[in-house]
């Protein structure tokens, strides 16, 4: 029986693309949804378009009020009755309450060698702070930001002349192919770090 896992969404959803296109043939998991608190953000199109059910709930229309935005967050999310929440460029910070409901269960992917530069801006500090390399993280999510254990790591040089733009390009790929690998492995039911290169 393949595990179900829901993807959470902002944006473009690049990422969601690059997970839900690498589960088929003998992939352990699925699908089941793509829930987004953004009903422009693109990443819902790409979705519908590749025959994936999706929700929206817009946390705009809840004034700052996170418990009723999540409350309402969890009815698409408990329908769809996911095994594995896999967050995708997903730009909200969830309460210690709801990510405690998936304990375990839930996976994100950061734009940085975490512990390094949690939050935001997370190329341009790297930059400024004249580090030798960049990368990005799949971890297990956490009521702390950012701050899980660590399943997946890649890591890029950051070259003269680099842009944050030209290095989140750079960093870009290499979600594509990490996210997906350490979600394989963890909806076989194994765990331990995987590094890219």
């Amino acid at each position: 029986m393949s595990k179900r896992v829901a993807i959470l969404i902002s944006g473009s959803g690049s990422n969601m693309v690059a997970l839900a296109q690498s589960m088929q043939g003998d992939h352990p998991a699925r699908v089941c949804l793509v829930l987004s608190n953004d009903p422009q953000a693109k990443g819902l199109a790409k979705a519908q378009a590749m025959g994936i059910p999706t929700a929206v709930v817009d946390h705009r229309t809840f004034n700052g009020d996170r418990t009723a935005f999540e409350a309402e967050l969890l009815k698409p999310l408990d329908a769809a009755r996911p095994d594995l929440v896999a967050l995708a460029g997903f730009m909200r910070v969830l309460s210690a309450d709801f990510v405690e409901r998936f304990e375990g269960r839930m996976l994100n992917i950061h734009p940085s060698l975490l512990p390094k530069y949690k939050g935001l801006n997370t190329h341009a500090r790297a930059i400024d702070a004249c580090d030798a390399e960049a990368g990005c993280t799949v971890h297990e999510v956490t009521a702390a930001l950012d701050d899980g254990p660590i399943l997946g790591q890649a890591r890029v040089p950051i070259l003269p002349g680099d842009t944050p733009e030209i290095l989140a390009a750079r960093i870009l790929p290499l979600e594509h192919q990490l996210y997906p690998m350490v979600l394989r492995r963890i909806a076989a039911g194994e765990r331990g770090l995987i590094t890219l290169p």
